[in-house]
């Protein structure tokens, strides 16, 4: 199960009954002991190194305090990366996401240290401890969940269904058995007859259950300190972007369309700006070589696309081409099946597995179409098919579209829209700077996981057609 990454507090470390104080207090020192680690080495680094080297030496506490900037930095980014997660993460997670922290801090580290230091070559041998921060990070993440997994047992969980039923399938495949011991699935119906069935539940999963027969059973387990996870319908993620407000001496909420601060508006539009500006800057060598290896295969360099971006305007979205030039001869828009896909060339192969293939939409963002954070563009054609059978997927027109947004970090290329809808409305519902940048260094980490770019299965032209979306089983 994905997590949203808006969590206001670290599931790792949510109370509930099963957790005594001591192992509480436990399992908060083993997280904070690896970013303390982690920052050992550069401390060393830096000490016995960097700090005779800089320009004017720094007395003990300005050493320490270049150490305390370190351990700061990896633990944003360990927190932005889920580096921490000790109960829903595999050991390989926690490494991968570890390791990436470590290398993003270490190269916005290496940018203090070049300020600082007399010259350049002095920022590389930051690099060399990364290595080390590798090795620790195994050997954490081995222990932190050998350890938490032989204190905490598997909860016994019962899963509450109506419009989807496939809950205990998605908690085996992302290896959360050994957090969530599925004793039992029942429809809504079922268990609204009877709430006690739920009393052996220490968590209870509630997978598309109508908001009238939710609430009930919310109350019920909240009454009996039962964990509960829900997943949200449309309507629920609606009504996280409401507004608290006091009218007629009754509290109310007030819902309206996307509307954000106009600072926010113009930070974002100059982020946009500023940063597409300097990335084509530095990718254009790598922008120079995609193009010639394109142009060996024949045919145009670029790809143009009809795309839909705020209030369902179209613009032509801009790819470097990975696909043969009659891809779509038929004329049927479809989605790619990912690397069976015979429709992309060799060099289509390469430049779509390392993103490449993206770069161009930075003109995009740099034109005004495009943003570097939104819901994805989607084509006119296939999001036609997809109000067929969900009305609502116009909603995340809302926003201009972006290069990358929650959807994207969070879900996959042939995640269900319905799912990526809800994604897109979350971000919508909250618009903030804060939230754009933790998007943007998150979308990081999504480069190089290779299950983010799966296809649709062969034969399917949208993600939709494996199954129908909850909103529209409801109606029928």
């Amino acid at each position: 199960m994905h997590m949203t990454g808006n969590e206001k507090q670290d599931p790792d470390s949510t109370r509930d009954s099963r957790l005594t104080k001591r192992h509480y207090a436990e399992l908060r020192f083993i997280k904070f002991l690896n970013p303390v680690l982690m920052t050992v080495p550069f401390a060393f680094l830096w000490f016995f190194y960097y700090s005779a080297k800089v320009n004017s030496p720094f007395y003990l506490k300005g050493n320490w305090l270049v150490v305390a900037l370190y351990f700061l930095l990896f633990l944003l980014y360990g927190r932005t990366y889920d580096a921490f997660l000790v109960s829903y993460n595999q050991v390989s997670e926690m490494v991968y996401s570890q390791v990436l922290s470590a290398l993003v801090t270490n190269f916005l580290t290496g940018i203090v240290i070049w300020l600082l230091c007399r010259y350049f070559r002095y920022v590389w041998p930051i690099f060399s401890v990364l290595p080390v921060q590798a090795v620790i990070s195994v050997l954490w993440s081995m222990a932190a969940n050998r350890w938490y997994y032989r204190m905490f047992s598997a909860r016994k969980t019962i899963i509450v269904w109506d419009m989807r039923h496939d809950m205990e399938q998605m908690i085996e495949q992302y290896g959360l058995k050994r957090k969530f011991d599925v004793i039992m699935e029942i429809p809504s119906k079922t268990c609204l007859r009877s709430l006690s069935v739920l009393d052996p539940a220490e968590a209870v999963f509630l997978a598309g259950v109508h908001s009238r027969d939710r609430n009930k059973i919310i109350k019920y387990c909240i009454e009996k300190k039962i964990t509960v996870f829900v997943i949200p319908r449309i309507g629920d993620v609606l009504m996280s972007s409401a507004r608290h407000v006091h009218m007629l001496h009754l509290p109310m909420l007030r819902l309206e369309r996307y509307n954000p601060p106009p600072e926010y508006v113009f930070f974002k539009r100059l982020f946009d700006v500023v940063f597409s500006l300097i990335l084509i800057v530095l990718l254009s060598p790598l922008m120079l070589v995609t193009a010639i290896l394109i142009r060996r295969d024949g045919g145009p360099v670029f790809y143009r696309q009809r795309r839909l971006t705020k209030d369902g305007k179209i613009f032509p979205i801009l790819k470097f081409r990975s696909m043969r030039v009659d891809a779509e001869k038929d004329g049927v828009a479809r989605l790619s099946t990912g690397e069976n896909d015979d429709r992309v060339t060799p060099v289509g192969r390469v430049i779509r597995s390392l993103r490449i293939d993206e770069i161009p939409q930075l003109f995009n963002i740099l034109g005004g179409s495009m943003s570097f954070v939104g819901p994805r563009p989607e084509r006119p054609e296939i999001a036609k098919q997809y109000e067929k059978d969900l009305p609502e997927f116009n909603l995340r027109l809302q926003a201009k579209a972006g290069l990358t947004g929650l959807a994207q970090v969070y879900g996959k290329y042939n995640t269900d829209p319905y799912d990526k809808l809800q994604m897109d409305l979350m971000y919508i519902a909250n618009p903030g700077i804060a939230q754009d940048l933790r998007l943007v260094f998150a979308t990081i980490k999504i480069l190089f996981m290779k299950e983010s770019t799966e296809g649709v299965a062969a034969g399917q032209t949208t993600a939709l057609d494996e199954k129908e979306p909850p909103e529209k089983n409801e109606k029928k």
